[in-house]
């Protein structure tokens, strides 16, 4: 059986995070990609200037027929605008019994501007991520779903400990935002932590680093994978794909997703 991955996210036009991010990453890990789009964004390197979000029943209806038809075997879910969306994807995901569900919780974009309305904020919480197998914020996310600034290791614990509460399976914070010379994310499960080390990647060219991570936490958990060696073998995946990450646009460009298959020369300034 061919492994079969589904993102439930926004779609980036600049192709370099959300929906497009996911499948470029599902596609080279050899898993077979579906996907449930949230919101269609006016996007580049440079921003977002513009936001449509979808019908929440069409989002639902695209979970449902593929669900029932082609079958999932790990889940991902990106930006989920609004309350009602985000009602609509724990509704799909509690009555379509899907399971190995990887939350993103996307807030903001690369660029600073929002994704996500304050208002929602607690849907996600209480409704969500207690489907979830494992939720992925970064810091600033982490705090916005804390209540608490995020500064020092112990910190990055603390929050795992605190969203761990919410009653999700697992949470990792990642910790890139702390820009220091190890890249170190942070994995608790309620009874342990892990750290998940990298070299910190000095370079602009970041757009998508958090759904390229979920969605090949995502295709791993789907080839069969547990949820331990499917962060590592995916921390493994974005340390390349960061380190040969592309100078388009001129802001925040994309990652290199297919770096397996493809070198362009244009590797970023790894710190050792």
């Amino acid at each position: 059986m061919v492994p079969r991955a589904l993102t439930i996210a926004g779609s980036d036009s600049g192709g370099g995070a959300g929906i497009q991010a996911d499948l470029k990453t599902f596609t080279v890990l050899g898993v077979y990609g579906m996907s449930a789009i949230t919101s269609i964004t006016v996007q580049n390197t440079q921003g977002v200037y513009d936001v449509v979000d979808m019908p929440p029943h069409i989002v639902y209806e695209q979970i449902r027929v593929v669900v029932e038809d082609i079958g999932v075997d790990a889940c991902k879910t990106g930006m989920l605008s609004n309350e009602e969306i985000i009602l609509a994807v724990a509704r799909a995901v509690r009555d379509l019994k899907i399971e190995k569900l990887v939350v993103d919780p996307v807030m903001r974009a690369k660029s600073g501007d929002p994704l996500l309305k304050s208002s929602a904020r607690q849907a996600l919480i209480k409704e969500l991520v207690p489907l979830a197998t494992l939720i992925t914020p970064n810091i600033p996310e982490a705090e916005e779903l804390c209540g608490f600034e995020i500064k020092s290791l112990e910190d990055m614990e603390r929050a795992c400990k605190k969203i761990y509460s919410y009653g999700c399976g697992a949470v990792v914070v990642k910790g890139g935002h702390m820009e220091k010379e190890e890249a170190i994310d942070v994995l608790y499960d309620g009874s342990s932590f892990e750290y998940l080390r990298g070299r910190f990647i000095r370079t602009k060219n970041t757009h998508g680093t958090g759904c390229t991570f979920s969605s090949a936490i995502t295709a791993y958990l789907a080839k069969g994978y547990e949820l331990r060696e499917a962060l590592r073998k995916a921390k493994e995946y974005l340390q390349k794909a960061i380190e040969e990450a592309l100078p388009l646009g001129k802001g925040h460009g994309p990652l290199n997703h297919m770096w397996p298959f493809y070198s362009f020369d244009t590797r970023a300034t790894a710190t050792e």
